[in-house]
């Protein structure tokens, strides 16, 4: 598909009640409101095309940039240019979608991490969090040191960080106590010792998960 057509059809699938319910989420205008279903759709019949996506993220319209997201190919960024397509983000959604799909597969995203994680801004903190979350996860090569390290960062500060950031270490927290059995004894250490999160989710009906309930399921 061409970035006119693509454009086109995001305009078409938009609606005022997807709009409104992104918007409460924290997504940024301009958007259409694309149902997820209907991105999904669309990802499957482009696939991969990075070109494209620049294009779309170039646009900054949130749905826009949520396609480009997982349509651009992790292979071809380089780390300013993944610092760029951070920089400036003010959506939950959208920035958890590029460490997810983007930022967790780059070659260096360990010291993307590590820069991230120890930045004051609460948007790039909170990029840095979710994608140590995203290691927890899906990077088995990873020493548990890397972890123990960060559960420790998270258990002295995460009262002091800033609201979304302060979401994103009780999720990794969650994630870390996921990744084995050592280091699930380790985060429920850590959970307990935090103790209540407390996350303002705006205008929606979102509760901040219980670390040491989720790590203990």
């Amino acid at each position: 598909m061409h970035f006119t057509e693509v454009m086109r059809e995001l305009e078409r699938l938009g609606t005022e009640q997807n709009r409104r319910a992104y918007l409460r989420h924290g997504a940024t205008e301009p958007l259409f409101g694309v149902s997820f279903a209907h991105m999904n759709a669309l990802e499957k019949r482009i696939k991969r095309d990075h070109e494209l996506a620049e294009a779309l993220w170039a646009t900054g319209n949130s749905d826009a940039r949520t396609l480009a997201a997982v349509i651009a190919d992790p292979g071809r960024f380089t780390r300013d240019q993944l610092d760029a397509w951070l920089d400036g983000l003010r959506s939950p959604i959208l920035i958890d979608l590029v460490v997810k799909r983007i930022a967790a597969k780059t070659p260096f995203a360990r010291e993307a991490m590590a820069r991230w994680t120890a930045s004051d801004d609460e948007w790039i903190g909170r990029a840095g969090w979710k994608l140590l979350g995203a290691l927890a996860e899906e990077d088995p090569s990873l020493p548990d040191r890397l972890f123990e390290e960060r559960l420790e960062a998270i258990e002295a500060s995460i009262h002091r960080a800033r609201n979304r950031a302060r979401e994103a270490m009780n999720d990794a927290v969650i994630s870390i106590g996921a990744r084995n059995e050592p280091l699930r004894g380790k985060a429920l250490t850590a959970a307990r010792r935090i103790g209540k999160v407390e996350v303002d989710h705006g205008e929606t009906s979102c509760r901040t998960p219980d670390a040491s309930a989720h790590i203990l399921k």
